[in-house]
């Protein structure tokens, strides 16, 4: 599908109480929300459009048997993230892979700023949905049950989590809560970030929620000082080498973080040690 940029796009139906929003020439009603993060949410959305005029993609595939979407909804406020948006939307649309959410759809329009004669950016992105709930709602789940992950299990899904995206405070590396004019931006601000997904795979919230949740604070402080703690108890539910593989990425100092090459190289020997 087009990527116009017109408010033609993508607007919302002032008539229906602004419950629904069109995306190109398709017409989805909200649902409930599904989460949020950063400047983005995401919705559970369903395919309104006029009967025999539904709505299609290149992929006939990906068309819902009951019309039910998620639509990723991003604020876009200034230049710089509305050309981080179009980054992410031609990326976006270059991949076709089983692991990876096919965009199916998308639109950005032009919304009212907060001060008059000012002019803002919202972006619509439209993907399937699975509606089982996510990775970290398994992690979660598991977590009240008091159960875990085998380590083969948490250490075969982590290989498949190599996606980065604009990622939410608590996965947020030090560097980008407070970025020095001489830093430089690199894949190693990823890896901070998957240090804290592969923590909530296995503990089922991030290292620097479970800190607040024992002493309180600062989320930024505990993130900007690396303090990671991990779950007591008298049978730790995973080895001290994955222990130690976290802690790695988690080092505050850019440099002493390893490169993505280093990661997978790391991942097969961890595979390979510990599978039966």
């Amino acid at each position: 599908m087009g990527c116009s940029f017109s408010g033609l796009n993508a607007l919302y139906d002032a008539v229906n109480g602004a419950g629904d929003v069109w995306i190109n020439e398709s017409r989805f009603r909200v649902i409930r929300q599904l989460g949020e993060g950063g400047f983005a949410y995401v919705f559970l959305v369903k395919d309104v459009t006029a009967e025999g005029s539904g709505t299609k993609f290149k992929d006939p595939s990906h068309v819902s048997d009951n019309g039910i979407y998620a639509m990723k909804k991003v604020l876009i406020q200034s230049e710089e993230q509305l050309e981080l948006v179009k980054q992410e939307i031609r990326v976006s649309s270059l991949f076709s892979h089983p692991n990876l959410l096919p965009l199916l759809d998308h639109a950005t329009i032009a919304v009212k700023g907060p001060n008059p004669g000012t002019w803002n950016h919202e972006a619509y992105l439209l993907f399937p949905v699975h509606l089982d709930g996510t990775l970290l709602d398994s992690a979660k789940t598991m977590k009240m049950k008091k159960e875990f992950f085998s380590t083969i299990t948490v250490l075969q899904i982590f290989r498949q989590e190599w996606a980065a995206e604009h990622c939410s405070a608590p996965y947020r590396a030090p560097e980008l809560w407070d970025c020095p004019s001489y830093a430089d931006i690199d894949e190693r601000t990823d890896i901070w970030s998957l240090g804290c997904t592969l923590y909530a795979i296995m503990y089922g919230e991030s290292p620097f929620e479970f800190a607040l949740g024992e002493s309180g604070g600062s989320l930024q402080l505990a993130i900007m000082n690396g303090q990671v703690k991990w779950p007591s108890g008298p049978n730790p539910p995973y080895p001290a080498q994955l222990h130690q593989f976290v802690i790695w990425m988690l080092q505050t100092q850019v440099a002493l973080r390893p490169c993505i090459d280093d990661i997978i190289v790391h991942v097969d020997k961890l595979l390979s040690k510990f599978t039966p």
